[in-house]
């Protein structure tokens, strides 16, 4: 493959599975839920759940209803948990893949119950609180009638319980403690019904890295397992590597003189005579374009500043004195034998989050598996 076509991406399974194990570690447990919604927050979610499965996960999650049938005909064949909102077309579906549904109101519960006696099946699913997050989940004065429903209808295949952190990678985790308090007062509720779940889950990766999990008997893991912190304001105590190595190619390098304007705007200029090389990559292929004021790359051990904004299709680099090759390939984050340049330092810097820049990668981009 000529190496001057354009940018890609070389995902490292090994280290995907390095950073499950790691997680693992920590945890002291082999319970683990991947979460491989939006293609694997970037990474490719029938690769990443394949080389998981192998290696002993058992419990994956998506958001759609397409992304569980699409794990099933790779040949997936652990648990998959659907997080979108219940739908009505879905049954079936469900029951045919073996996908386990989210159910976070009264009105679905109440329709899954009329399916399930008019078919005499159905499909499995957990139920969903919302203890602070305000998005999905049943409120929680909701909780009696919820399990009322559950109890006297054996045929509804219940298996989790759940709910979602709003700010367990917070500094300050007072909020998510009462979201923890209000979660054990449902499981309280639970067991006075004389119901018993499969599965008790709450924790995203701040939670992990933050909160206690000794009440719940499966983990949520997310961003974590791509190697990334979900923010800076989390102890930072699990060896990870960056699984997502994006770079791409210098397709021409020029001396400029002193004082030359560099891309659109005019708002970046040389202050000494200098090499500029161009980069076949832009934000249409997934580099932020505000990364353009204190960004860089990595070329061989050195960092080197972005020039001026970055367009559609291309961005710039000063390289001042040093002489790059044309067709050699500059870091844009990731890490390889010569530099390391993480999600987040560059989320920190734009104020985003790993997960936007993670999920940002866009189809021009060229992905490779590496083990």
């Amino acid at each position: 493959m000529d190496k001057t076509i354009g940018p890609s991406v070389v995902i490292h399974i090994n280290r995907l599975i390095k950073n499950y194990d790691q997680i693992k570690k920590k945890l002291s447990r082999s319970n683990l839920m991947i979460v491989v919604k939006a293609n694997a927050y970037g990474h490719g979610g029938i690769a990443c759940a394949n080389a998981l499965e192998k290696h002993g996960c058992k419990s994956f999650a998506v958001f759609s209803i397409s992304e569980g049938i699409q794990l099933r005909d790779a040949g997936i064949t652990s648990d998959i948990l659907i997080f979108s909102k219940f739908n009505n077309s879905y049954l079936e579906l469900a029951i045919k893949h073996n996908l386990i549904l989210n159910i976070s109101n009264i009105k679905d519960l109440i329709d899954l119950k009329e399916f399930s006696k008019k078919n005499k099946k159905s499909p499995k699913f957990h139920m969903k609180f919302d203890t602070g997050m305000t998005r999905l989940g049943l409120n929680i004065d909701e909780a009696d009638e919820a399990f009322k429903i559950l109890s006297k209808n054996n045929e509804l295949k219940y298996e989790g319980l759940y709910s979602h952190f709003a700010t367990a990678d917070e500094g300050d985790l007072s909020f998510a403690y009462k979201q923890v308090e209000k979660f054990k007062d449902i499981l309280n509720k639970a067991e006075l019904f004389g119901l018993q779940f499969k599965t008790i889950h709450f924790s995203n990766s701040g939670a992990v890295l933050n909160i206690d999990q000794k009440d719940f008997n499966l983990i949520r893991v997310g961003m974590l397992i791509y190697g990334a912190y979900p923010s800076n304001e989390v102890p930072k105590d699990i060896d990870l590597q960056p699984v997502m190595e994006f770079k791409a190619p210098i397709v021409e390098v020029r001396r400029v003189d002193k004082g030359t304007q560099i891309s659109y705007g005019g708002v970046y200029k040389t202050e000494k005579e200098s090499n500029i090389g161009v980069v076949q990559c832009g934000f249409a292929d997934g580099i932020p374009r505000p990364w353009y004021k204190n960004g860089f790359v990595g070329y061989k051990g050195k960092n080197y500043k972005i020039a001026g904004r970055i367009c559609m299709d291309q961005f710039m680099v000063n390289f001042e004195d040093d002489v790059p090759s044309q067709g050699d390939e500059v870091l844009i984050f990731g890490s390889n034998d010569y530099n390391s340049i993480s999600m987040e330092t560059i989320a920190e810097e734009i104020e985003s989050t790993p997960y936007v820049i993670a999920t940002g990668i866009n189809g021009r981009t060229e992905f490779f598996y590496q083990n």
